[in-house]
């Protein structure tokens, strides 16, 4: 999912110790959804939980902007790019009961399945590029870390903010954390996009309230430091 700001997906390529052995470079592909797909279907293969730059034991700000939303156990939860993160282990020890977990890659689905053993029945997962989810009935609550940020072709922004108007409920919560405007310009070997405060109001006001920001410092596994801006939304009644 990724270009420089401004500028639509030319293409890419993987470069890791696997791929180096059969080739020194892999040929640069149009980045459709099948080869998005692909392309995180391989990272996932290659590293482990605890080796992507995204990984969090505890996504402590995630779990503090979902307590403020001040939802019932019982609300309608999406994690989007979800993946094997570990955010929907806390919201099941928290109590939070309708769990839905989005993520465009089978192999990062199937390692959170297998960590979380029987308590993945408690979740609804739902493989699929973000681009192409048709959410079935509104959330509650659409939580999304350092998957917007990949997106950076306007029509696929576009498409995005579609879908979290159409996701939500009226007053639904939209939780968002991505990287900022001092963050890192690359990602998993993928230039992505980068945000501020007045960039993400711009793309949401039409249809949210903005209700919290904050700016935070992550540490990599590998003690690198990336800067987020977080924010939350609420979904604007429409009399």
């Amino acid at each position: 999912m990724c270009a420089r700001k401004g500028q639509p997906i030319r293409g890419f390529h993987i470069r890791s110790n696997k791929l180096m052995k059969k080739e020194k470079t892999k040929s640069a592909n149009i980045f459709s959804g099948s080869d998005r797909k692909n392309y995180w279907e391989e990272i996932y293969d290659l590293k482990k939980l605890t080796e992507v730059g995204w990984y969090q034991a505890k996504p402590e700000l995630s779990l503090h902007y979902i307590e403020e939303a001040g939802l019932s156990k019982e609300a309608k939860i999406i994690d989007v790019g979800g993946g094997d993160s570990l955010l929907v282990d806390h919201l099941i020890e928290l109590g939070y009961s309708d769990l839905t977990v989005l993520d465009v890659s089978q192999k990062a689905i199937e390692r959170a399945r297998l960590r979380l053993g029987l308590k993945a029945d408690l979740v609804q997962w739902i493989c699929s590029d973000v681009t192409d989810f048709m959410p079935a009935e509104p959330y509650d609550l659409w939580h999304d870390r350092a998957c917007f940020h990949f997106l950076t072709d306007e029509k696929e922004i576009e498409t995005y903010h579609h879908k979290v108007v159409s996701g939500l409920r009226p007053e639904g919560v939209f939780i968002l954390g991505t990287f900022s405007k001092t963050g890192p310009q690359k990602c998993s070997g993928l230039e992505i996009h980068q945000y501020d405060e007045p960039d993400l109001k711009r793309i949401f006001s039409d249809e949210f309230d903005s209700v919290h920001w904050s700016e935070s410092i992550h540490l990599t596994p590998t003690l690198s430091k990336q800067n987020y801006v977080f924010c939350s939304f609420k979904k604007k009644l429409k009399i």
